[in-house]
């Protein structure tokens, strides 16, 4: 998931690049959700795997 924020933020800066505001605007907003979306499920499993009492594997 953490590929797929940094596609669309490289799609939205290739598109501000060429003037395409509403195409960079919309793939940064994509971007910035889809960041977010993973941090919130990395910090789910941490906890997750604390309340487990299980070591996090690095």
């Amino acid at each position: 998931m953490l590929g797929w924020a940094i596609t669309f933020f490289i799609i939205a800066i290739i598109a501000a690049v060429f003037g395409f505001g509403g195409i960079a605007g919309a793939a940064t907003g994509i971007a910035q959700f889809l960041f977010f979306v993973f941090v919130a499920l990395l910090v789910i499993s941490l906890i997750a795997n604390a309340l487990r009492g299980k070591s996090p594997k690095v």
